[in-house]
């Protein structure tokens, strides 16, 4: 559930998990992507990806073909096969058209070819986000206040509340623990990513603002020393 990149597309927010194996390349996806003020999270390997993306709660994956350990079609195959239905860009240095047609015969959404330029990029990550906003808003809550998953926005008794999109973030990732304890490193890899240069002490901050807004709304955030923080409903 950490990894995951923020990017805001008509008022619709979208979590984007990129795989890529090659450095500089990875580094740029990430720069532009904070550029716009977004968290983005890395894989670089293949077997790591593979087992990550069965828990990962991702809108859109981002995927190299060439993939040390385990190859991005097989990646995708066994996506599909268990019937995830993600939105895939694959990313390849390969740009023979039968490789683009195995690549989208084996499920891709869409395809891009090394050396590509990132306004390209950027483009083809808008239009799958559209995608995403498209599907059924699935509609979940705790107390008073329930979270648009799709739209990650947060409506009380009167409408919709003003929280930052971080503090959604934060929102999402301790209801989606459905009452059990997450630590302050997954907190703050659900907020900037793994591996990301921001310190454990942000986290705190984030919670004791967020809990000020849930209070009134039948919402407690608990501290659990040593362990990290729960959510649950007042009385």
């Amino acid at each position: 559930m950490s990894l995951a990149s923020w990017i805001f597309v008509e008022r619709t927010v979208v979590r984007i998990l990129v795989i890529e194996d090659n450095i500089s390349v990875a580094k740029g996806l990430r720069y532009y992507l904070q550029d716009a003020g977004h968290a983005v999270d890395l894989l670089h390997d293949g077997a790591e990806a593979e087992a990550f993306l069965r828990d990962d709660a991702a809108d859109i994956v981002v995927l190299d073909i060439n993939l040390p350990d385990l190859d991005g079609l097989t990646i995708l195959r066994r996506m599909r096969a268990r019937d995830d239905q993600r939105p895939v860009l694959l990313l390849t240095a390969r740009a023979e058209i039968d490789d683009k047609v195995k690549g989208l015969d084996t499920g891709a959404d869409d395809y891009l070819s090394k050396p590509f330029e990132m306004e390209e990029f950027g483009a083809r990550i808008r239009a799958l986000s559209r995608r995403v906003a498209e599907k059924p808003r699935p509609i979940t809550g705790i107390g008073r206040v329930t979270l648009d998953r799709t739209a990650r926005t947060v409506e009380g008794p009167e409408g919709p509340l003003d929280i930052p999109r971080r503090e959604v973030a934060l929102f999402e990732r301790l209801l989606m623990a459905e009452g059990r304890i997450v630590s302050k490193q997954l907190l703050l890899d659900s907020l900037y990513g793994t591996g990301a240069d921001v310190d454990e002490p942000v986290v705190e901050v984030y919670v004791s603002r967020l809990r000020k807004r849930l209070q009134p709304y039948g919402v407690q955030i608990i501290v659990k020393r040593g362990l990290g923080y729960m959510m649950q409903a007042i009385g």
